[in-house]
């Protein structure tokens, strides 16, 4: 981290209580940054409130659909630098609800470029994407002038957020970089229908693992304090990542019933399984390649993904049990 680049930089985090955002914020306030957390509720189980990270910055409450709050976010806070991490990210709460996923992913991103551009102070902005924006493709692992065609509810969310982005940046000259990131886990993250999660939690509660597709899919997994920082290098280089958009990876590639296998492994407890296959819309395989950021900056991820099981573990006992 480039501790001079922040120094009293004003830096608003959307989505600041939710998994990625707490971790974000959390390195951030060891900087000499103003933090703004954007939430839209406070979680008392999150990991913001575990962290006692409202202690450490300003939080506003708003929803990213609000035009007039954003707005005065920006000007009432004089902010510098954007995070935009604020989504409703769940695939499964998306195709059950479809319209809410499509209004905060798209129009949430569209309000929050829209403030920027008629702000015109923002330094950077980074827009925090998924792997999903690719949508289904032959062509793994997915390289960035892949074409962005989402099928699902979430994945189109993203899909159009991240070429939103991407028009703003170009068309109206809007200082944003784009992190497409693979699936992130680590301490604090309670979707419990994640597989990661899911797995620890039937490691603790010893109960069986119900596992929603055939566990093949094959994915794609980063600890969360590698995507952070490289969100944060994406920041600190604007001046060469304004633009262009970036995949976030690891070498943690393998499908569900692997990973199982090595969560157990690494926590040293065995997990039992049963196979749901009732998953829809899921798609076979992704993963990224990620030698476009390493090339220009430097950045790969750098947590074995044992060490990160057993950090996570660590975590997940003391809020659990």
């Amino acid at each position: 981290m480039n501790r001079e680049f922040w120094e009293n930089k004003n830096v608003l985090v959307t989505g600041a209580g939710g998994f990625k955002g707490s971790h974000l914020v959390e390195v951030l306030s060891k900087t000499n940054a103003n933090i703004v957390a954007l939430l839209r509720d406070f979680d008392p189980q999150s990991y913001f409130e575990y962290r006692n990270l409202g202690k450490k910055c300003s939080v506003a409450i708003g929803d990213l659909k609000d035009t007039r709050k954003i707005m005065d976010i920006l000007t009432k806070y004089e902010i510098d630098v954007i995070f935009h991490l604020g989504a409703q990210p769940l695939v499964t709460i998306a195709l059950q609800n479809p319209i809410e996923t499509l209004e905060s992913n798209i129009m949430g991103t569209v309000n929050l470029l829209e403030a920027a551009r008629v702000y015109r102070k923002i330094e950077c902005m980074v827009m925090v994407s998924s792997d999903k924006a690719y949508g289904p493709s032959k062509n793994v692992p997915y390289k960035e002038n892949e074409r962005l065609h989402g099928k699902a509810p979430y994945d189109v969310s993203k899909s159009c957020a991240d070429l939103i982005s991407q028009m703003y940046a170009g068309v109206y000259n809007i200082p944003v970089t784009i992190g497409r990131c693979a699936n992130v886990f680590g301490p604090g993250d309670l979707n419990m229908n994640r597989i990661i999660p899911g797995v620890i939690e039937s490691a603790i509660k010893d109960r069986d693992l119900e596992i929603r597709s055939d566990g093949k899919m094959i994915r794609e997994y980063i600890y969360v304090k590698d995507c952070i920082e490289g969100y944060i290098l994406l920041a600190e280089n604007i001046h060469k990542t304004k633009g262009q958009a970036f995949n976030l990876a690891s070498d943690n590639i393998m499908n569900v019933l692997e990973v199982v296998k090595r969560v157990s492994q690494a926590i040293n407890v065995p997990v039992k399984t049963k196979i749901l296959n009732k998953a829809k819309a899921e798609i076979p395989e992704q993963h990224l390649d990620a030698s476009k950021i390493k090339s220009l900056l430097g950045w790969s991820a750098k947590v074995s993904f044992e060490d990160a099981i057993k950090e996570s573990y660590d975590w997940y006992l003391e809020v659990l049990k």
